[in-house]
């Protein structure tokens, strides 16, 4: 075996400042995902490619974006957590955090079928600080005034939170749904 194998220390290296430029980046090309990211860096004199982009803590952010449930992570670098504390209307990648119980709901559906074929749906209600299940409803059909019937006693019973999450299927963009969410003082996401 060489004598320089087994000699060699790695050097750490600081990446504090591609951090930054990544955030930077992200901010203004979020919605065109890491690649780019990796493309407007090079142009920028970098040596990075699209696999050290796609490494990195951002790349949680484009996956969260398309859709995919929230995960809780470790704490990260400070950069990164100032990013993500902002909220920007243009709906780029950074997305609000809850901060507290009751902050952030999310509400979905899930479809499954009995052993007999019949399918039936779950209307799920998450507290996405605590990660806690707060509601499962099951129907063989749902609709927006389902909808309501599953939340209204949940804020009886929890208080209401600040702010839903869902996505816009019909049950969810229903003019009543809407229409209540605003009288109770609940923002949607």
């Amino acid at each position: 075996m060489a004598r320089s194998t087994l000699q060699y220390k790695a050097a750490p290296k600081d990446d504090e400042a591609l951090r930054l430029a990544m955030i930077r980046l992200a901010k203004q090309y979020g919605r065109d995902g890491y690649r780019k990211v990796a493309e407007l860096l090079g142009v920028e004199g970098w040596s990075v490619n699209h696999k050290k982009t796609e490494r990195r803590d951002l790349v949680r952010h484009w996956s969260e974006d398309n859709g995919r449930a929230a995960r809780r992570r470790p704490a990260t670098s400070k950069a990164i957590q100032e990013a993500e504390a902002a909220v920007h209307k243009d709906s780029s990648i950074i997305r609000l955090r809850p901060q507290h119980p009751n902050h952030i709901w999310s509400v979905d559906f899930v479809h499954d079928k009995l052993s007999n074929g019949r399918p039936y749906k779950m209307l799920t209600v998450l507290d996405e600080y605590t990660q806690e299940a707060l509601c499962v409803a099951v129907k063989p059909k749902m609709n927006s005034a389902d909808v309501l019937d599953a939340l209204y006693p949940l804020l009886l019973r929890r208080g209401k939170p600040e702010y839903i999450r869902s996505d816009n299927g019909s049950e969810f963009i229903a003019t009543a749904l809407q229409d209540w969410l605003r009288k109770v003082g609940i923002k949607p996401i």
